[in-house]
């Protein structure tokens, strides 16, 4: 099944001299391509926000200016049941550093938290620290991105004003350690996930959100799955990386979970492509109107190359987020 959306191969402002969107963004890459400068202020959001996972322990890292508010947080969860999270609030987005494109610079917080995202020739660097109820927390962390891994962007367009650019890796392989006071969490054969956002929202929102990366039926797997945000706009975020190749789905899915606690199916609704079931282990609401379950994928998935992939406990999340913001 190839995607009715546009595949765009060259470079390409996201934006016109105004600030509006420029019409020729409108598509998805395999490589970031999108020059994403935002100009004036209003509605615009802003944000990196990784998340490594490992079979015993994950690590979440956000760095975010939503204009009013820049926000940083680092949350760590031992699947055992220990989580550690510090937040920092940043009026005005101060002390907050983006850069307009992605891999362009450095992203910085400075606050309650301190955090380095820096690009490397190779992948990308992720360090924080703060101190926390359970002690000082560090980190120091490498997400590798290999030679010839596809990874999915794609612009949302809702009209001329409103409109985002989300780039999403999976299955990018990672290492490092994250230290809790006296214990140290060894990240080395992990997974990364990133989420880079880049646009100017509609006030209300609501979306869901899935990924998942790692080894299964012979494959290195990487799930990014969404749903909702995009409907009625021709786009969407959905795409399966299969031993680093991108297949893009332009189809938006079918979410389906009665409690956010029990078992999640997520299907592609006129094909085979995509037939997914959720199981959560940890429900988190860190704010009202969301709520984020990590666990495990179980089914199986279709790449446009015919390839059948069965999903066998790919560890990953999946949300449901409804802010005014």
């Amino acid at each position: 099944m190839v995607t009715h959306e546009r595949e765009i191969t060259e470079a390409v402002e996201l934006c016109d001299a105004s600030g509006a969107l420029n019409p020729a963004a409108v598509g998805w890459t395999r490589t970031p391509l999108h020059r994403t400068g935002l100009r004036g202020w209003g509605r615009t959001k802003r944000w990196e926000y990784w998340c490594l996972t490992t079979p015993t322990h994950l690590v979440a890292v956000t760095v975010a200016d939503l204009d009013y508010l820049g926000v940083s947080n680092v949350y760590l969860l031992d699947y055992s049941g220990r989580a550690v999270s510090r937040s920092c609030a940043h009026p005005g987005g101060w002390g907050i550093t983006l850069p307009d494109n992605l891999g362009g610079g450095p992203a910085r917080a400075r606050g309650t938290v301190a955090i380095d995202l820096t690009t490397e020739a190779d992948g990308t660097r992720i360090r924080f620290s703060c101190r926390t109820s359970a002690g000082p927390m560090t980190g120091d962390l490498f997400v590798a991105l290999p030679p010839g891994h596809e990874t999915m962007a794609v612009v949302v367009p809702w009209s001329s004003k409103r409109f985002q650019y989300t780039a999403k890796h999976t299955a990018r392989p990672a290492s490092g350690v994250v230290r809790v006071g006296d214990t140290t969490y060894d990240f080395d054969g992990g997974w990364g996930v990133l989420d880079h956002g880049r646009g100017r929202w509609p006030a209300n929102t609501l979306w869901n959100w899935g990924a998942a990366s790692g080894h299964t039926d012979g494959h290195v797997v990487g799930l990014q799955l969404g749903g909702k945000w995009t409907v009625g706009t021709g786009s969407t975020e959905n795409a399966l990386c299969v031993d680093g190749r991108l297949t893009k789905i332009g189809a938006e899915l079918d979410w389906h979970y009665p409690e956010y606690t029990g078992p999640w199916t997520i299907r592609t609704p006129d094909s085979d492509q995509v037939d997914l079931t959720f199981t959560p282990f940890h429900h988190r609401s860190p704010l009202p109107g969301t709520h984020l379950c990590f666990g495990h994928y179980d089914g199986r998935i279709r790449t446009d190359a015919g390839a059948s992939v069965a999903v066998d406990k790919l560890l990953g999340w999946a949300e449901q987020v409804h802010l005014l913001w």
